[in-house]
């Protein structure tokens, strides 16, 4: 994705907006710190991270927290 400095974008800006709305998003950047992305108001929104979309999917064990523990104490010396 392109990045344009403000400054850029002023003096260019119908011509960035004609090919953002042609499916060609860019971000304008402000001393090379991005601030805004600009894009088509009919490109598709990206969806969310869905939190517990593996339910059921998968197991953790019961003594998930538990598993290499006397490796792990011995590493760091605690399980003398």
């Amino acid at each position: 994705m392109r990045t344009v400095d403000i400054q850029e974008a002023k003096t260019q800006l119908s011509r960035l907006v004609d090919q953002a709305a042609q499916g060609e998003p860019f971000v304008i950047a402000k001393a090379g710190k991005p601030l805004v992305k600009v894009m088509a108001l009919s490109a598709p929104e990206q969806s969310p991270t869905r939190l517990g979309f593996l339910t059921g999917e998968i197991h953790v064990p019961d003594d998930f927290d538990r598993i290499g523990r006397f490796e792990t104490e011995q590493l760091f010396g605690q399980g003398r």
